[in-house]
């Protein structure tokens, strides 16, 4: 006959004490260590009778006199009992699991998903507000639900390693990384033919390796209950031909396809300027969606989009719920510096080269494509002299090749301007016919007038020529010096090398210990990964990146300052990269981003005038985000008509005293209407945006709905407050751990660490820590989950309840000024058996509970918890009482609890 024990229930096994949890086999006994961890659950086959593995049924004795101490060590005896929960009750189950305490508004979308029978959202909060934490709340929850065993992560590749770090240092999970180079090993560990999808439980896919046809099925088919889509604008429906974000769109369109497939998408970005865009991602939540236009839409129908759509700015919750978010203030700023007389009178002759070409009478399609190649190539020109040098010897080669290599006319493939960039963050949408680009009657003395620029560049590369690099170099000196640590944004790769190469050996000689590093898209994840991490050991840190580190990478704990060398013709790109730093978690008050721009550039000046300058008003004035697209017709057709297709506007060339005027005309005819109507559309988005932000705010989920139950929660698992005072309380107190306290942060000296803590902290002869989040810079944190407080809980209850050394106290008797009649309390841990209205599932949950009453039980003035934990918290000992008068007590009161 099989022994049956209840879930919730205590056995004792291998010398053990173990809580039974519940199985689906009657005949399988499924138990966790007594405050283990869920990697220690075991599952018995009881029909094998082994005799070790035969549980009986445990307890803990009552305490007696020889439990007796002193009262502050018995506080240590319950922070360790609530701390070391893991398996919490309560409205928000996952909390015990998490090695972090969520922001109030971070609990928002987690009700909205838990109020859906599928869950269905998009998380489209500010950059930095916390999107991947809202994520992981929401994974955990389910999973504590049992709504799901399974996730995955489908993300940009080199965001992979990212999101695998975040899910095992916030919820403990080892999740694999699904990409071209970890199929193969993956598959190796499968016996049979089970796809990788189906085998591991936990998984973080590269979005470019799984929206292939050949994947795509299976994936679809056989993957996790859950899926977490970041960067979900990446995906949209192109209003162009993009095979790659079609590739994306389809993927998530067929996963939305599944009735019960779980999707939450992430952006900070949502909408590209384009309603198309757009409402096709809405249209994954809910195929109606597609069709809806916000701007025209009914009340009742924003009011369905809102139950799955959230979308706050950093004002909606900055002081939510009166607990303040601290966002680091941002002193931005724009830099002009003037071109050199020799850039300059280049960059005329290069202007007068590109008009030359537009002469000749092209149709409609070349017209347009000469005019994307031109300001292509004037605008890498103007990045610096090596992307400049780089186009033009791109163009040659592509010239020599056609006069022998002749195109298919309807192939298509990306235009000559993008031929440097980082193709990461290159626009999508402008696609030009190949054999537009194509010019047989180019004569030899235009070919010599490319390498002539060509040459005449390559002696630009110093800082009197090149006063880009000067000005940046002055920014970041200024920054260093002042103990900065900055990122450099590039928009070319060839730029961001160059700068490495001059800005590395005129710094590093004037800042000792300064580390330095170039990251672009040619260098594969893992290494881009390695370079960054390599930056934590120095002092003074200064690196420079193209745009493939401006969307998704936190740089926030190693940087504080960005510096633009680049202007992104896209609003949305300007926020993203310094929003890398600008984030929550940001340990420094204060951020900086710095703009530097060409004087004399009219490239740069109606880039800055028209668009970015009008778009960072409006987000100082209301804290809104303005979309804009990338390649917005009217930001070109401004640009190539003020400074290509107008023969009779005149190009002065620089002498010494006296600067390019183009700059200056822009208030003129056809320039002053398309300024205006670029800042008509602007202002348009703007306004849509406010209200749509308006609505997707959820501020219908009110602070006084959630705050009950953060409040319940802090009291049941402890807070970072109480992680602190147990943990320097304990080492202190109970072993002799000394700990340096600071203004900041804590010392602990690892000397006299116990064995089992020893190997928990990096191996330092003193580890600053810190138990808030974020963690100021150069401090270790602790957090609740943390392996170190995990194991020093433990170590303190089963100390004290083995009767060892460094226990603390599991009984007290005092008299106290602090009540006026007899008081008793009871710490008591109880296990709840939580099952769900449908089906057969059940949880064990564990909480502490502090009780007690005045006089005696039969009085019934019972304390509730919040009186009971004041008391405790704040009781001291106004007299000695003898030890037979505390026994005497104590026998007193365990009578009254048998009976």
């Amino acid at each position: 006959m099989i022994q049956t024990f209840q879930p919730g229930e205590l056995v004792s096994l291998r010398g053990r004490d173990w809580v039974v949890l519940p199985s689906k086999d009657r005949e399988v006994l499924v138990i966790k260590p007594l405050g283990g961890s869920d990697h220690e659950t075991t599952g018995i086959y009881l029909p094998l009778n082994i005799t070790e593995d035969t549980p009986c049924e445990a307890s803990f004795p009552l305490p007696d006199a020889n439990d007796l101490g002193d009262i502050s060590t018995a506080r240590y005896l319950y922070e360790s009992a609530r701390l070391a929960f893991r398996n919490g009750g309560g409205p928000f189950r996952a909390m015990a699991k998490l090695s972090f305490r969520p922001r109030a508004y971070q609990i928002v979308p987690l009700i909205m998903a838990l109020r859906q029978r599928t869950v269905r959202l998009l998380i489209a909060d500010d950059v930095g507000v916390g999107k991947t934490i809202e994520a992981l709340l929401i994974i955990r929850e389910l999973m504590e639900r049992a709504k799901i065993s399974r996730f995955a992560v489908v993300c940009l590749p080199h965001l992979c390693d990212q999101w695998q770090l975040e899910l095992k240092t916030k919820l403990n999970i080892d999740a694999v990384i699904i990409r071209s180079n970890t199929q193969a090993r993956l598959d190796r560990k499968i016996q049979g033919d089970t796809s990788v999808y189906h085998y591991y439980p936990y998984q973080i896919i590269s979005i470019d390796y799984i929206k292939a046809d050949i994947r795509r099925a299976v994936f679809i088919a056989q993957c996790p209950e859950l899926v977490i889509v970041d960067e979900a604008h990446t995906c949209t429906l192109p209003a162009g031909s993009s095979k790659v974000q079609h590739q994306r769109y389809h993927l998530l369109k067929d996963l939305a396809d599944k009735p019960t497939q779980r999707l939450v998408l992430l952006t900070a970005t949502p909408h590209s300027g384009k309603p198309e865009e757009f409402q096709s991602l809405l249209g994954i939540l809910k195929r109606q969606f597609v069709s809806l236009s916000l701007a025209e839409s009914k009340q009742n129908e924003r009011e369905e989009v809102a139950t799955c759509f959230i979308q706050r700015k950093r004002s909606d919750i900055e002081k939510w719920m009166g607990e303040e978010t601290p966002f680091p203030n941002r002193d931005a700023e724009e830099l002009p510096y003037d071109l050199s007389p020799n850039y300059a009178k280049l960059f005329n002759n290069l202007v007068k080269f590109v008009r030359n070409l537009l002469k000749i009478e092209y149709g409609l399609e070349k017209k347009r494509a000469y005019s994307w190649m031109a300001l292509g190539l004037l605008r890498g020109v103007m990045s610096s002299p090596a992307t400049g040098i780089k186009m033009l010897s791109t163009k040659l080669e592509k010239l020599e090749k056609s006069s022998d290599d002749v195109q298919s006319k309807d192939k298509k493939t990306e235009v000559d301007r993008n031929s440097v960039g980082d193709p990461e963050s290159e626009p999508q949408n402008d696609i030009v016919p190949v054999h537009v680009m194509q010019q047989a009657s180019w004569t030899k003395y235009q070919r010599d007038q490319l390498r002539k620029f060509s040459n005449q560049l390559a002696s630009f590369c110093n800082l009197d020529d090149d006063q880009k690099l000067f000005a940046a170099s002055l920014v970041l000196e200024d920054w260093l010096r002042n103990g900065c640590n900055a990122v450099v944004f590039c928009r070319y790769i060839e730029t961001a090398k160059y700068l490495g190469k001059q800005l590395s050996s005129l710094l590093v000689k004037k800042f000792s210990g300064l580390i330095f590093q170039v990251v672009t898209s040619e260098l594969p994840d893992d290494l881009r990964k390695q370079r960054i991490e390599e930056m934590s050991s120095g002092r003074l840190r200064l690196l420079i990146a193209t745009d493939c580190l401006s969307e998704g990478i936190n740089l926030q704990d190693l940087f504080n300052s960005v510096l633009h060398y680049d202007l992104p013709w896209n609003p949305n790109r300007l926020e993203q990269r310094e929003g890398r730093v600008d984030r929550f978690g940001q340990s420094s008050k204060n951020v900086n981003a710095c703009l530097i721009y060409a004087s004399d550039s009219p490239i740069d000046g109606i880039v800055l005038d028209v668009l970015l300058r009008k778009v960072r008003e409006i987000r100082k004035a209301t804290g809104i985000n303005v979309p804009f697209p990338e390649d917005s017709q009217d930001i070109i057709e401004t640009i190539t008509q003020s400074l290509l297709l107008n023969p009779n506007r005149p190009i002065q060339t620089v002498q010494t005293s006296v600067q390019l005027s183009l700059f200056d005309s822009y208030e003129l005819d056809e320039i002053a209407e398309a300024k205006r109507r670029v800042t008509r559309k602007i202002e348009a988005a703007a306004e849509r945006e406010k209200k749509s932000q308006s609505i997707f705010a959820q501020n219908q989920i009110k602070a006084n709905e959630i705050e009950k139950d953060l409040r319940a929660i802090d009291t049941a698992i402890g807070n970072p407050k109480a992680v602190r005072k147990f943990v320097t309380g304990a080492l202190e107190d109970l072993l002799g751990v000394q700990v340096i306290r600071d203004k900041t942060s804590f010392g602990i000296v690892t000397g006299n660490l116990p064995p089992s803590l020893s190997g928990l902290l990096p191996e330092e002869s003193i580890v600053n820590v810190s138990f808030d989040s974020p963690t100021p810079d150069g401090l270790y944190y602790l957090g609740r989950n943390h392996p170190f407080v995990e194991q020093l809980c433990h170590l303190i209850m089963a100390n004290t309840i083995e009767r060892k050394p460094q226990k603390s106290a599991r009984a007290a008797v005092i008299r106290t000024p602090n009540v006026t009649i007899k008081t008793t309390l009871l710490l008591l841990r109880c296990r709840n058996v939580i099952k769900q209205k449908k089906g057969n599932h059940q949880v064990v949950a564990e909480e502490m509970i502090m009780w007690g009453w005045r006089g005696i039980p039969d009085d019934k003035d019972f304390l509730d918890q919040e009186t009971a934990n004041k008391i405790l918290s704040s009781v001291r000992a106004s007299e000695n009482l003898s030890i037979e008068a505390q026994r005497d007590f104590l026998n007193f009161e365990l009578q009254n609890i048998e009976q």
